[in-house]
């Protein structure tokens, strides 16, 4: 079942209108990194709508970064199933499909419990203070009930799991995954989810992994995804 939206020009503004993505744990230098993150939260917040036809030009002007990394964060969003290259028709925000989502995390829930025990089992002692520090963020979300907090605290998770977990068969599974299951999300947990009560499933998780609990980091998934699957459900309903 797709979810159908009336495409609309990319709005495109000055420095004043640029997407200001927070960055992820660490420092990013390279444009390319840069310029996904800051297309990939505007896609998954909606910002950019289902079904919008974007540019490279129009991307450019929106973060203002070249077109040659513009084109790369493209080409790696459209391996991710967030926008779709069209020949000669360009680019566009790919539609949300509730059967797709539904499939999704049924691969997302074996794939990201094998994640999140090896990371629990790998971290390092560094690693383990930021799924820490992530935590107190996910909790800080869930008590402000910030939306966009909870969608960036998200985003630096996922990155730090795959990172920590070590596994780099398991991160590329994971990588197609993320973007839509969190566009989805935002679309429709004003109307059918808790998110305060997402955002605290996630500290849970990420509490065990700060723990080396690695059955709790398991169990603590399989909670959330749990959560996640109702969600989903609840949208058709």
């Amino acid at each position: 079942m797709a979810i159908k939206r009336t495409p609309a020009p990319l709005a495109v503004g000055g420095p004043s209108k640029r997407v200001a993505a927070a960055p992820l744990i660490g420092t990013k230098t390279k444009l390319t990194d840069i310029a996904y993150d800051q297309i990939e939260e505007a896609i998954v917040t909606l910002r950019i709508p289902p079904g919008t036809p974007i540019s490279e030009q129009a991307l450019s002007d929106m973060t203002g970064i070249g077109r040659t990394p513009i084109r790369e964060a493209l080409q790696r969003l459209a391996r991710e199933h967030l926008v779709l290259v069209l020949p000669q028709r360009g680019v566009l925000v790919s539609e949300i499909d509730v059967s797709k989502q539904l499939r999704l995390l049924e691969t997302r829930r074996e794939v990201e419990r094998l994640i999140c025990r090896a990371a629990a089992r790998r971290a390092s002692e560094i690693e383990r203070k930021a799924f820490a520090k992530l935590a107190d963020e996910f909790q800080l979300s869930s008590a402000k009930k910030d939306d966009v907090r909870f969608i960036r605290a998200d985003r630096d998770f996922n990155e730090l799991c795959l990172k920590t977990a070590r596994n780099e068969f398991a991160e590329s599974a994971m990588r197609l995954l993320h973007g839509l299951s969190r566009r989805f999300w935002f679309l429709h947990y004003k109307q059918a989810a808790d998110m305060p009560e997402m955002a605290r499933l996630h500290a849970a998780v990420a509490i065990a992994i700060s723990q080396g609990d690695i059955d709790n980091a398991g169990a603590a998934l399989d909670r959330l995804i749990d959560n996640l699957e109702g969600f989903t459900r609840s949208t058709v309903l």
